[in-house]
């Protein structure tokens, strides 16, 4: 199985996770936008239920160290 970068799952995650809070607050059904992120989701980690997909993404990011803050210093001075 392929793995996503980490940073594109973080953020597929956060995304996801943002979509889906915004349309519990409307009270509306699932957007094309929530579904579409679910998609990618499950495409992503290799399930076929987002319940399932968000699980295999938090725990592959748990094994991933967190982003840095900075971008790395270029030898240039």
């Amino acid at each position: 199985m392929l793995i996503p970068h980490p940073a594109v799952l973080r953020r597929l995650v956060e995304e996801y996770e943002s979509a889906l809070a915004e349309e519990a607050e409307r009270g509306g059904g699932a957007s094309p936008r929530v579904e579409d992120l679910a998609y990618t989701l499950c495409v992503s980690t290799g399930t076929r239920n987002v319940g399932r997909a968000l699980e295999a993404a938090h725990r592959l990011l748990a094994t991933t160290p967190p982003p840095r803050s900075e971008a790395p210093e270029i030898g240039v001075r």
